[in-house]
């Protein structure tokens, strides 16, 4: 099996700077443990793998530990690598992932920007240590 890697310093312009982490493009999906494997050996915070489908792609992260739901800059990474390796004729992209649409688009200063998805507030219970401090029981938190 061949998988091509790449290392992109994020939230940086100059070499070994930023937060680096690991971009897979994949031409299909591999077993969850190979990608699982792959991320331990990298040992970087995280490694994208994406799938494109379509217009658009599919991304998944993994840590060296675990999966994760969310990870901006290994997204920001993966559009970096299709914008100026794998695909230069665009400049934007779109990621469907496991919290939803992000979208990604390269301005004319060659900065990347990602629109973050956003979720409604739920109520929940405040924790204790909160409460202890507030010394009055809120209305409601979010």
């Amino acid at each position: 099996m061949e998988i091509p890697i790449f290392q992109v310093d994020a939230f940086t312009g100059k070499v070994f700077g930023g937060n680096p982490p690991a971009v897979c493009p994949l031409n299909q999906w591999q077993n969850d443990s190979v990608m699982q494997s792959i991320a331990q050996e990298n040992n970087l915070s995280e490694t994208a793998f994406f799938v494109r489908e379509g217009d658009s792609y599919h991304i998944r992260w993994f840590t060296p530990v675990a999966e994760v739901n969310l990870c901006g800059h290994a997204t920001l990474a993966s559009a970096f690598v299709i914008f100026n390796y794998l695909d230069t004729s665009v400049k934007e992209g779109s990621f469907d992932s496991r919290s939803g649409l992000l979208k990604v688009v390269q301005g004319n200063d060659g900065l990347l920007s990602m629109d973050f998805l956003s979720l409604p507030p739920k109520l929940c219970k405040p924790p204790d240590e909160l409460l202890k401090r507030l010394r009055k029981e809120p209305t409601e938190t979010l």
